[in-house]
């Protein structure tokens, strides 16, 4: 039977491994991959059962066909339920052993359709909050689909506002990862004297106010990702050590002399130029390279200004369901007004725009231009804030928030650069920005 089999199936185009029983055929379970098993389930030496459980444990896609006597009926089904694709009850015509088989093909390419097509509306949902149909946008996409599967390191690059935190979270998602922890750290946040305590966390007593051991950030990671935002502004300091954690995978608390294994996926983001850090020696050259094993570059929404009207509708849409208001319109003006403004902090400034004129606009039907940001509402260049019927006060605040932001303007979001150029600390820089509501 087994030598007629080999030699119908071959005659059919199939690719052929023998085994004349048991032990054999576990023995080429383990040397070679099959797509589709036909074992009888009484062999000598070892059953069809054990050959069924060890293709199933070494290949669970692996297709098993069961040949049993009629008197085996109940085990073949009992097969079935082992993961068995389907039984044959000898004696069968070739034609019956064809049409079994080819059926299991045909299941087989189904679920691969099926996979693929999860999986591209897996990829869809999570690129929802990166809104474009631009060329640059979509080569976002494609670079985020072909590094996500991975567990190499990923350095999102790009101006403040673009939205590389929507990009560390699609990164995540589409891991392998996506069902263990996502820990984010914003560099920029968090006081020096208290970093190395927030990544690796410490023992009861290793310093004053330590009244209790705590796991740090990568402790809390483990078996999944951790984002480091504006990586740029890490201390100097404690770059060394966060390179030794990369390159080790084991973190030492504070007052602790005992590593910890941990298995983290590193994704980072920064709006500064690494390179020049490195020159300037604010940047560790070696941890660069660490973290720079795939770069994802963000573009800024100018250079994408036919992402502008999508990411308009979506912005609006959005925070229509958010503030109940679904009969809620835009005007033309207020929408050409949103099209051919320069922005600054990119697509962050856009939707705080949309959610302010939907905010102003309570009591109308329609968001017109006034209800836009006053940079966008009309008031004209040269004469960025209109001095009738305003107080002294008001057109000092007015003149004061037009030089924010041609700052920002100028230095591409740089805050230091900024603060500089104005002439003021960046400690002043960040209260000013808080008191006008300017995202830098």
């Amino acid at each position: 039977m087994r030598l007629g089999m080999n030699h119908f199936l071959a005659y059919q185009g199939y690719d052929i491994s023998l085994a004349a029983d048991g032990k054999e055929g576990l023995s080429a379970v383990d040397s070679g991959a099959f797509e589709l098993i036909i074992s009888d389930l009484k062999l000598p030496h070892h059953d069809g059962f054990e050959v069924l459980e060890k293709a199933r444990a070494g290949a669970p896609k692996t297709g098993v066909i069961i040949i049993t006597g009629h008197a085996d009926v109940k085990s073949a089904v009992q097969a079935m339920k082992m993961g068995a694709f389907d039984y044959i009850a000898k004696p069968f015509a070739n034609e019956e052993l064809l049409i079994t088989i080819e059926r299991f093909f045909n299941f087989q390419k189904l679920e691969d359709e099926v996979s693929i097509l999860k999986e591209t509306l897996r990829e869809k949902t999570e690129f929802d909050e990166i809104v474009g149909e631009s060329s640059l946008i979509k080569a976002v996409f494609d670079r985020i689909s072909a590094v996500a599967g991975t567990d190499v390191p990923v350095l999102i690059l790009g101006e403040s506002g673009t939205g590389k935190e929507l990009v560390a979270n699609a990164v995540h998602r589409l891991s392998s990862r996506n069902s263990q922890p996502f820990v984010k750290i914003n560099c920029a946040a968090i006081p020096e004297t208290l970093f190395e305590s927030e990544l690796f966390g410490h023992e009861k007593g290793a310093f004053t106010g330590a009244t209790e051991s705590r796991k740090g950030k990568f402790e809390f990671a483990d078996g999944g990702s951790i984002f480091f935002d504006e990586i740029g502004d890490i201390p100097m300091s404690l770059q060394p050590r966060l390179l030794r954690v990369l390159e080790d995978g084991a973190v030492t608390r504070l007052g602790s002399n005992i590593p910890i294994r941990v298995s983290v996926r590193g994704i980072y983001a920064t709006s500064k130029n690494l390179k020049e850090q490195i020159a300037a020696g604010t940047f560790r050259e070696d941890l660069f390279y660490r973290i720079n094993v795939v770069p994802i570059t963000i573009p800024p929404l100018r250079e994408r200004s036919e992402d502008i009207p999508y990411l308009i509708d979506h912005f609006l849409k959005h925070f229509k369901e958010r503030y109940a208001r679904p009969d809620l319109t835009m005007s033309r003006a207020a929408f050409d007004a949103l099209l051919s403004h320069t922005y600054v902090g990119n697509v962050r400034e856009l939707k705080h725009a949309v959610e302010r004129a939907v905010v102003l606009s309570k009591n109308d039907a329609v968001i017109e231009r006034r209800h836009l940001p006053d940079e966008m509402n009309g008031i004209p260049a040269g004469s960025p804030c209109s001095t009738e019927n305003l107080s002294l006060d008001e057109s000092v605040r007015c003149f004061e928030k037009h030089l924010l932001l041609t700052a920002l303007h100028e230095t591409g979001g740089r805050k230091i650069e900024a603060a500089q150029k104005l002439g003021i600390s960046r400690k002043v820089l960040w209260k000013k920005l808080k008191e006008y509501n300017i995202d830098g």
